[in-house]
């Protein structure tokens, strides 16, 4: 970490705890600031809140009092989560206090370059490929971010030897002021979340932190595939990395049929390469950019390709078992998502699907629901996708009342070369806490077979 006084003395209100806050909270304070946190859950059983008091913290807990931001705080830190229409946020906004996630006290303090990953789909699949990468070829890198680590207290602990690969959501990345990677990936660019930005545009916005203090000494890779981005890429001072699925290119990075190539040279030939999907290639030339960017050499990155089968619950090889293949797609909670996973097989396939109805439409499955012989559906939307599923004339449609069975049945109905896949199309909060916890289940039953 470096040595920094920019905090010292600084009243600072951490807004919500949860792990980002917690952690901010500790180190803004350790850094010398004068810290309070506000949380709208109960005190009783906040642990976290416990700690920080015994630390001499002020946390305030169970809502948002009147006149908080009148006791003169020169800084907010929010949770990611919090949307810019929270009462707190928008009288701090009126009141010209600046509003940060944790990222950008991550960037201020970090002595380890960062490597940014953002996109509406494959950041984690990206993060964890370079990150991977990187430790093959004995970088010492560092995960962070959304993925699952506080960005700020990996900052906290890493040194100039160190890389962190730091994947950013939209709503991280909307607090940041003066965050620079040294390398910033967006893998790519769609519809999401517009409940918290408000539109399509303010979306790609927030996202567009990612570049905006990027200098001709760092770099942008981006999927210049999409017009969007390509459009964004104009904006950008770095040096332009794009990645490209339409076949040989003299410029970045490319990908054919049957090759991978680097400024337009054969690099690397797809036939090694071990994860599914012409999505997965876009995360894969990404990863593949920003690892000869940080100087690995071809072997780690090849050793990687050829062994990498997936992220957990994303696209995840769980099995092989009478000659059916088992897949973990389980955050697959989208169209979008499901949309990905069906087109990466050529396989007759056994869908399992269902979860949370917000009555969204899974009109956009359809071009892809040819290969699916049969559907098992289950959760909330089961009826809703068993309609669906026989309006596209799926041979075989079962509702099923649970994980357990629901796997039982694949195995009675399915036969040898099917590939099964949970991509479920739907969130997963009727029956379970999370989408890992719904393939976890999903894995354990699979196992138990």
């Amino acid at each position: 970490m470096k040595d920094t006084t920019q905090f010292s003395g600084k009243k600072i209100l951490v807004l919500g705890l949860a792990k980002s806050g917690f952690a901010a909270a500790k180190l803004l304070s350790s850094l010398g600031a004068v810290v309070t946190v506000n949380d709208s859950s109960p005190s009783e059983g906040n642990k976290e809140a416990a700690e920080l008091r015994s630390e001499g913290v002020h946390v305030i807990c169970g809502g948002h009092p009147d006149g908080l931001l009148d006791e003169g705080f020169e800084l907010v830190v929010k949770n990611p989560g919090i949307p810019y229409t929270n009462s707190v946020i928008k009288e701090a906004i009126k009141k010209e206090i600046p509003v940060w996630t944790e990222v950008e006290i991550a960037s201020r303090i970090s002595e380890a370059p960062i490597i940014a990953i953002t996109g509406s789909n494959g950041k984690t699949t990206t993060t964890t490929l370079l990150y991977h990468m990187l430790n093959v070829a004995k970088k010492k890198p560092l995960i962070a971010g959304n993925i699952g680590t506080v960005s700020c207290a990996v900052a906290e602990n890493a040194t100039k030897e160190n890389i962190i690969v730091l994947e950013a959501s939209s709503f991280q990345l909307l607090g940041t002021d003066s965050f620079r990677p040294k390398i910033a990936i967006w893998t790519n660019v769609y519809d999401s979340h517009l409940d918290y930005h408000g539109s399509s545009a303010e979306y790609v916005k927030a996202k567009a932190h990612i570049l905006k203090n990027q200098t001709s000494e760092d770099y942008f890779i981006y999927n210049s595939d999409q017009a969007v981005l390509r459009e964004v890429a104009l904006k950008s001072n770095a040096i332009q990395i794009p990645f490209t699925l339409k076949g040989k290119q003299q410029t970045g990075i490319s990908a054919d049929k049957s090759m991978i190539y680097w400024n337009g040279e054969p690099y690397v030939s797809r036939s090694i390469i071990k994860l599914p999907g012409e999505h997965n290639l876009e995360n894969i030339l990404s990863a593949t950019a920003a690892a000869i960017l940080s100087g690995c050499d071809k072997n780690p990155i090849e050793s990687v390709l050829s062994s990498f089968t997936g992220v957990k619950h994303r696209m995840q090889f769980v099995k092989e078992s009478k000659g059916r293949k088992y897949y973990n797609d389980s955050k697959a909670t989208n169209t979008l998502a499901t949309k990905s996973a069906l087109a990466a097989f050529q396989t007759p396939i056994v869908l399992l699907a269902g979860g949370l109805d917000r009555g969204h439409s899974f009109e956009e499955l359809r071009p892809f629901m040819g290969n699916v012989r049969t559907v098992i559906a289950l959760g909330q939307t089961k009826e809703r996708f068993a309609e669906f599923a026989a309006s596209c004339e799926v041979e075989q449609i079962i509702l099923s009342e649970n994980m357990v069975d629901a796997v039982r049945q694949a195995d009675l109905v399915s036969v040898k070369g099917d590939t099964i896949l949970l991509s479920p199309c739907c969130a997963s909060w009727d029956e379970y806490a999370s989408f890992e916890v719904r393939g976890n289940e999903f894995i354990e039953a699979v196992m138990s077979l």
